[in-house]
């Protein structure tokens, strides 16, 4: 049975020397499959998120699988990254403290790096980056942490999602109430042109990518930005308290918990996939949006538990063998998914967008998922980090680090 810390001196299954919650690892790659099962379905389709399939795949199947994506995936992954994050922020700070250093110039220098590495993602890789918001939102992390306790933090996480479902659960009823309807042929237009553009040289590309970033930074700000945050400070105030790090509760309590979420949790993402089948300007949309916001953070602790639960079973190594070395360098992981996406899709490189059924789309997810496993514990074989991992931390310490292994 995996142990959630490995211990100072104890060879954790990736030859590290120091300690490591492997929990997080695992975590991480779980995410990481299901920010790309979400991602990829942008890069697929410029059709993406209005309702209806792309010509000439709008069959039963192809609805089945966007709506099963809806159902599981959406909303949901990135408030689980979230959450890892805010944790992994407080580990890096104590290990500042312990060091005897000031974590605040190594952690501007970190979200400061972060950012960066976001706005490139966005303008030459994929528009949906998400790494320029936790950049910031780190940053805001950084400015608050000591102002709130565990408790407060709660709170605060508490208010934020609830005043995003609130806001955008009334947009919803007001836009319904005064008959506001979207222009679907014109949407329907730009989906085409696009996609057209996405298919052309490499300037066409980074044309439209631009354009569509700055169109989703509204949302992002008032959409994902606030849960991200909330998800922050819920992992940060978890890791002051040391979730994860001690003696895990009982079995049967895990288990309890789990299903509380995922009951909580499953009603509404049904909901949320059921509206997101219906065109973009039916009235429907942004209520089912709200509840999804709502109910995503018990169906992301739901996914987190049942995932702690099965690594203490009889598929716990296997599982941690194969998910902890793409979390562990998940940063790298990500970005590589945006360029392989970027070429498999786009222009510059084969060109399917539009080109392939949802259902084919979900296959190739899982083969770029499964490579990215088996590299990552290649890598770290051999590595002591991932390559951007590496690059941020000489950033982050304001020195190099060693890469390679002793002794390999």
């Amino acid at each position: 049975m995996p142990h959630a810390l490995e211990q100072d001196g104890a060879p954790d299954p990736l030859g590290g020397r120091r300690a490591r919650l492997v929990q997080l690892d695992v975590l991480r790659g779980f995410a990481l499959l299901g920010i790309l099962v979400v991602n990829i379905c942008s890069f697929a389709s410029a059709y993406y998120g209005l309702g209806l399939g792309a010509p000439p795949f709008d069959g039963a199947v192809d609805r089945a699988v966007l709506g099963l994506v809806a159902w599981l995936f959406e909303t949901k992954f990135y408030l689980l990254f979230s959450f890892l994050f805010g944790y992994s922020f407080h580990l890096q700070e104590q290990a500042a403290m312990r060091a005897g250093r000031s974590p605040v110039p190594r952690m501007l220098r970190r979200h400061l790096a972060l950012c960066a590495l976001g706005l490139a993602n966005a303008v030459f890789l994929f528009h949906g980056d998400i790494l320029l918001t936790y950049g910031l939102l780190g940053l805001m992390l950084l400015a608050v942490r000591r102002w709130w306790s565990e408790r407060q933090m709660a709170v605060v996480a508490c208010v934020l999602v609830l005043g995003t479902v609130l806001a955008w659960g009334l947009l919803g009823v007001l836009l319904a109430w005064a008959g506001m309807d979207a222009d679907l042929q014109a949407a329907l237009q730009e989906a085409q042109r696009a996609e057209q553009a996405f298919r052309g040289p490499v300037a066409s590309v980074i044309a439209q990518r631009v354009m569509e970033w700055r169109n989703t930074v509204l949302l992002v700000l008032t959409l994902q930005a606030p849960s991200a945050f909330a998800s922050m400070l819920l992992g940060y105030a978890a890791a002051r308290k040391g979730w994860l790090a001690r003696t895990p509760p009982a079995a049967r309590t895990v288990r309890g918990l789990a299903w509380a979420a995922l009951l909580v949790g499953l009603p509404g993402a049904t909901a949320y996939a059921l509206s997101s089948q219906m065109v973009y300007d039916s009235p429907w949309v942004l209520p089912g949006l709200a509840l999804a916001l709502l109910t995503s953070p018990f169906l992301s602790t739901g996914y987190a538990l049942v995932l702690i639960r099965l690594l203490r079973g009889r598929a716990g190594t296997g599982l941690q063998a194969a998910l902890a070395p793409a979390g562990r360098m998940a940063l790298s992981n990500y970005l590589l998914q945006s360029l392989l996406c970027s070429f498999i899709f786009y222009g510059y490189g084969l060109g399917l967008m539009g080109r392939l059924p949802p259902l084919a789309v979900l296959g190739v997810a899982a083969a770029v998922f499964a490579a990215q496993c088996a590299a990552s514990r290649w890598w770290l074989s051999q590595y002591a980090y991932g390559p951007v991992e590496w690059l941020l931390r000489a950033v982050t310490h304001a020195a190099w680090p060693r890469l390679k292994r002793s002794g390999t």
